[in-house]
């Protein structure tokens, strides 16, 4: 029988998808309401790998990256997620834009082995983390590198992603106890 431990230090994730400034700003004030101010925030990347989105959250997308040294235990992700959700609701509630869905809120976590993303959606690489949300590791670091596997969404291959994700990494590894 294997002894418990608990979990290494994690660095809490969330992507911004929107195109709108207020939103990420509206965004960015709600996450630091409940997890404090960001520790990292990347530059707004452009968000074209995929029209799938355009339908509901229109063109022109950009995808901020924040992480939080506060928030929550790697175990809490599926109620980080419903949080999001439910703050994803709200700002569309407000009717600014014309889009259904003019804010996008993505979380997950960063150890120094992986990114882990939260979903809604199940598939085959997906584990069930209870209440309707499921958890897939994104990417892996290994020999030096951030590695993609077959189901990786596009953009998150990206080397200007990978630079934010390595800083973020870094950050971790000087959160653990060694």
């Amino acid at each position: 029988m294997g002894d418990t431990r608990p979990h290494p230090p994690i660095l809490p994730l969330v992507a911004v998808i929107t195109r709108y400034a207020e939103a990420l700003d509206w965004a960015k004030a709600k996450l630091a309401e409940a997890y404090g101010p960001p520790a990292l925030v990347s530059p707004t990347f452009s968000f074209a790998e995929t029209s799938y989105y355009d339908a509901t959250m229109g063109p022109g997308l950009g995808k901020t990256f924040l992480a939080f040294d506060a928030g929550f235990d790697a175990g809490e992700l599926a109620a980080v997620k419903h949080r999001t959700n439910a703050w994803e609701a709200e700002y569309a509630a407000f009717g600014r834009h014309p889009e259904p869905r003019p804010l996008n809120l993505d979380p997950g976590y960063i150890t120094a082995a992986k990114l882990v993303l939260a979903s809604t959606k199940d598939h085959a690489h997906r584990i069930y983390l209870g209440d309707g949300m499921y958890a897939e590791i994104t990417l892996m670091y290994r020999h030096g590198n951030w590695q993609s596997h077959e189901f990786t969404f596009p953009d998150y291959r990206r080397p200007d992603y990978h630079e934010f994700f390595t800083l973020c990494r870094n950050r971790v590894k000087s959160l653990r106890i060694l």
